[in-house]
């Protein structure tokens, strides 16, 4: 069973337009400490439902070398992925390809050195490997710990992060940006500086919902607004529509009786959904599932019938850009 099963499967509901086609852009794969394991099979029991055609792995610290010097301990992890994809490639298990992009990790405070990171990357996985995820998600202590998130404020002002940033360009990689909405003007300044290199905004720029940013919702709205807004100004910014269903956003949807349904999701997010849309328009958007992170609060069938709702209004061409063809041109991956 997996976890949080005894809570989702007796509320399940029938999936929506099953044929639509789906590329999932970011999800992970572990095998936690603790007994906590999400690989192919997890996955599959997950996607099931929906017409998940490919997929892209988003790193999360799982499986580093052992034997590797700190800096390279994390191609371990592509290395694991590739194997995953390969498994997913043959066949047996249907027709979703799982990890047709990957997206690693990278020391990018290495400055220059971090060269020889991103080169074991494409080495480990040269036909797949896409780019680099630096976490650099701060809060205030109000917050509390924030899971992998950055040891210090104002990481990407650094010295140190710019130079490694820029190695990123040389290998024409991209950049997955996880931050909350308080750091939204500094990735805005990055995009900036470094124009020619695509950044993919994670989890719709992190609006917090814990601490004291739990105690005036409209005032978080409207700086987050605003944030986004300066983003969605450098046309090298994409974003990833979803992955606000953790705990740090405050909609405390793992502490109740039941999960929510679709259109429970439908209801409390669109706002946030639909404002983030109408700044960087649907051609600039991609549907994210974050399972299993999001798999503490609802299921991968009411999350995606739940962007299925939301797009309803929008044209063919729009939603085939936020279901599909937006992570497939921006991940630069081939047709299945």
């Amino acid at each position: 069973m997996l976890e949080r099963d005894h809570w989702l499967k007796p509320f399940s509901e029938p999936v929506i337009e099953p044929d639509l086609p789906i590329i999932d852009p970011h999800h992970h794969l572990w095998d936690r400490l603790g007994g906590t394991r999400y690989f192919l099979d997890e996955l599959l029991l997950d996607t099931t439902n929906h017409n998940v055609r490919q997929t892209v792995f988003v790193e999360c610290n799982s499986m580093y070398r052992a034997d590797a010097t700190d800096p390279l301990k994390c191609v371990g992890e592509t290395e694991f992925v590739r194997g995953i994809a390969a498994q997913s490639n043959h066949g047996q298990y249907g027709d979703m390809r799982v990890a047709t992009g990957i997206v690693g990790a990278a020391d990018l405070l290495l400055g220059a050195e971090v060269q020889q990171v991103l080169e074991a990357h494409l080495a480990a996985s040269p036909e797949t490997f896409r780019g680099i995820r630096y976490k650099t998600a701060w809060a205030d202590e109000t917050v509390g710990l924030i899971p992998g998130g950055a040891k210090q404020e104002g990481l990407m002002n650094t010295r140190e992060f710019a130079e490694g940033f820029a190695m990123l360009g040389r290998y024409d990689m991209s950049f997955d940006a996880w931050l909350l909405h308080p750091q939204l003007e500094e990735l805005a300044a990055l995009a900036g500086k470094f124009p020619d290199t695509t950044i993919i905004l994670n989890h719709l720029g992190g609006p917090i919902g814990m601490g004291r940013y739990s105690e005036n919702r409209a005032d978080v709205f409207d700086e987050w607004t605003r944030g986004l807004a300066s983003v969605a100004s450098h046309e090298n910014v994409v974003l990833k529509v979803g992955g606000i269903q953790m705990p740090i956003n405050g909609f405390g949807w793992h502490e109740k009786d039941a999960p929510p349904t679709s259109d429970d999701l439908v209801d409390t997010n669109s706002d946030w959904y639909l404002t983030a849309i109408e700044l960087f328009g649907p051609d600039r958007c991609m549907f994210e599932s974050n399972f299993p992170v999001e798999r503490q609060s609802c299921s991968y069938t009411a999350l995606w019938n739940q962007f299925k709702k939301l797009s309803g209004s929008f044209s063919s061409t729009e939603r085939a850009a936020m279901m599909h063809d937006t992570a497939m041109r921006v991940y630069r991956l081939d047709a299945v």
